[in-house]
This record gives structure tokens, sequence and C-alpha cells, in this order.
């Protein structure tokens, strides 16, 4: 049984939204240049791919839940797994810039798995979702 509140962060709506149309386009591209094989080929193999990728958002859109037990957390494709707090050995915010980018991710370690998550996975600052994190595992203890 959970402890306290459950805090969820979810992919955004509209992101799922954006790979479904995108996903449309590239099928529709598929079928009006079906006599180019190349751009066959290509067309095909980005549909799948955001198919797979919005498929999975359908499956999983709760990527991260935190309670004052643990946390659970997507891995794999869509499966859930089940962290108690004493069983996570690090949470930070891995920040770097390269070129004009500048990108954030989230990890939280265990001893056996590192798992990254970024703001489109949470719909939320991977800085906020940390501090929130860190708040929920101090009421139980280190």
């Amino acid at each position: 049984m959970a402890a306290g509140p459950e805090r969820r962060w979810r992919v955004p709506h509209a992101q799922v939204a954006a790979k479904c149309a995108g996903a449309a386009v590239v099928t529709a591209f598929a079928v009006f240049y079906r006599h180019d094989p190349q751009f066959l080929f290509l067309a095909i193999a980005a549909a799948v791919g955001l198919n797979a990728l919005a498929l999975r958002d359908l499956l999983a859109p709760v990527r991260l839940a935190a309670d004052g037990d643990g946390v659970t957390i997507v891995t794999g494709y869509a499966s859930r797994r089940r962290v108690p707090w004493d069983a996570v050995t690090a949470m930070r915010v891995d920040e770097r810039r390269r070129l004009l980018l500048q990108t954030r991710i989230l990890e939280i370690e265990t001893a056996d798995d590192l798992h990254l998550l970024s703001a489109f996975d949470l719909g939320a600052d991977v800085h906020d979702v940390a501090d929130e994190l860190y708040r929920l595992r101090a009421r139980t203890g280190p």
C-alpha cells in the first residue's frame, strides 16, 4: 500500500497527438509515392517508427510515479518496475551543452539499473521532478 499521496508524471497529450499525426502524414506520403521504391521504403520505416513511439505513449503514458514507499518507472517498451526508496542509490539531473543545444536528463539509479527520463517523458522540467522526488523520499528517510 502506498504511503502518502502518489505523484505522477506523464507524456504530454500534445506530444502523443503529434506522433500520431506525423505517422498519418508519413503513411499518406507512402501511399501517394508508392511508385518510388526508395521513398516508399523510407516512408514505411518512418511510419513504423512513429507508430511504435505513439503506441508506447498510449500503453504507458505515466513514465514515473512516486509516493512515500518508492517509485514506479516504465522500463523497456511499456513494462513497469516498482523500486522502493531504499533500493534507489542515487537521483540526479544530468545537464549537458553541445553546440547550441542543452539537454537535461533525470537519472534514477539502482544497484542494477539506471533509468533515464527527459522532460518529454515527464511532461515537466526535470529539476522540478527531481525536487519533488527528493521531498517524497525525505518523508520516509534515506
